[in-house]
């Protein structure tokens, strides 16, 4: 039995969850300590109780919600910095305004920075820049005047937290980089396993059916024919991967060519223009391609693949059934060139304009219709007796 890959996801953010749940816990306590060290000092220390009440069953009740992202929601971090904004307004009612003068701590204390690092670590820096304005704001409205140490303890959390929300940022764009490598390097591995028992087994028989049957001759040189083309197709799937869940075209240029059915039609993105030119590639027919993607435009991708599709029909209704043809896709900086070249007898001079008159327009509109529509240009060069010769440039800023 083959060895599965399994791509193992590791969030890089999780230690920071742990490390505020117990800086949460510590600072409540030690937010409480300073309380009781002063407590004869307190204008109105029944207030400084109920509040210390709250924080102590608040703090405790909720570090499930801060265990990770999917805990702490929008709903918690507002309740959680509305009771540290809180608690740093009730220090103007508890404490003595002497005390407050003198620069002593709010209420909350350092417990505040708690909330606005959850805000953080959920949101980022620009959630954290919030948060820590939200709290700059009510500290100078507590002392009455923005003193230096207010000023200092500020620009302290509003940095530290920015920061923070930053590195988780980065932190989670690496992790999904890592885990799309991961996923990448499992998928390759089974690919080229897959590859191997695939030539190793259907290869080899579809390669020894070809050469039995095509020395048979009659109806068994057809199987071989088609077993010759079968065999083209799932190298091209086995070794780029390019090719989806496919089926043999009936009617297939040049022979039998192998027409992709799970080729999605809503794709906004761009597309590989190699996976929608390598079903046709068969026994008669050579792709040549860059060897790494040719990303265009969804729209002009299958475009420029149907106008491709359309000069191989030409191939097979001029040149013949035993015509060889080419597939050769250039990837510019400015524009993808395909080329798509046979071995026929060529297009005798003024074959075209006489086929336009009579009102057969492949070339008209399959092609260079197509092309015309998205911008690009079609040239075609055909010498008598050497074979025709397709050019298809499409610019990848479409100007149509």
């Amino acid at each position: 039995m083959a060895k599965r890959e399994r791509v193992m996801r590791m969030s890089v953010e999780q230690p920071l969850w742990r490390a505020l749940s117990a800086y949460r816990v510590l600072t409540m306590l030690y937010a409480i300590g300073l309380f009781a060290t002063a407590y004869d000092k307190f204008a109105r220390p029944w207030v400084a109780v109920a509040f210390y009440a709250l924080l102590f069953v608040w703090t405790f009740a909720t570090l499930p919600r801060v265990a990770n992202a999917a805990s702490c929601t929008k709903r918690f971090l507002a309740a959680d910095l509305t009771i540290a904004l809180a608690g740093i307004l009730l220090t103007r009612v508890a404490d003595a305004s002497s005390r407050i003068e003198t620069g002593g701590p709010t209420l909350p204390s350092i417990w505040t920075a708690g909330s606005v690092l959850a805000f953080a670590i959920k949101g980022g820096w620009r959630w954290a820049a919030f948060a820590s304005t939200l709290v700059a704001a009510v500290n100078i409205v507590e002392r009455g005047a923005p003193t230096r140490d207010t000023v200092h303890n500020v620009i302290l959390v509003w940095v530290a937290s920015i920061a923070i929300g930053y590195v988780v940022e980065v932190a989670r764009a690496s992790e999904r980089t890592l885990a799309r490598a991961l996923e990448i390097e499992a998928a390759t591995r089974e690919r080229e396993r897959l590859a191997r028992d695939i030539h190793d087994g259907v290869l080899q028989v579809l390669a020894m059916v070809q050469r039995r049957a095509s020395a048979l001759g009659g109806e068994a040189a057809e199987l071989g024919r088609m077993a010759g083309e079968q065999e083209v197709a799932l190298r091209t799937l086995v070794s780029g991967g390019l090719v989806p869940v496919s089926r043999v075209s009936e009617d297939a240029a040049l022979g039998a060519v192998v027409r992709a059915v799970d080729e999605p039609d809503d794709e906004e993105g761009p597309l590989d223009l190699r996976s929608l030119l390598a079903p046709y590639a068969t026994a008669r027919v050579t792709l040549s391609e860059p060897g790494a993607p040719v990303p265009l435009a969804a729209a002009a991708a299958r475009e420029l693949a149907a106008a491709v599709g359309a000069a191989l029909d030409n191939v097979r209704k001029h040149a013949g059934a035993d015509a060889r043809a080419w597939i050769l896709v250039e990837d510019e900086p400015d524009a993808v060139i395909v080329t798509v070249r046979d071995d026929g007898p060529g297009i005798p001079e003024g074959r075209l304009a006489q086929a336009e008159g009579e009102g057969r327009l492949g070339v008209a509109l399959s092609i260079r219709g197509r092309l015309r529509d998205l911008g690009g240009t079609a040239e075609l060069i055909s010498v008598p007796g050497q074979g025709t010769e397709v050019e298809l440039k499409v610019p990848k800023v479409s100007r149509g």
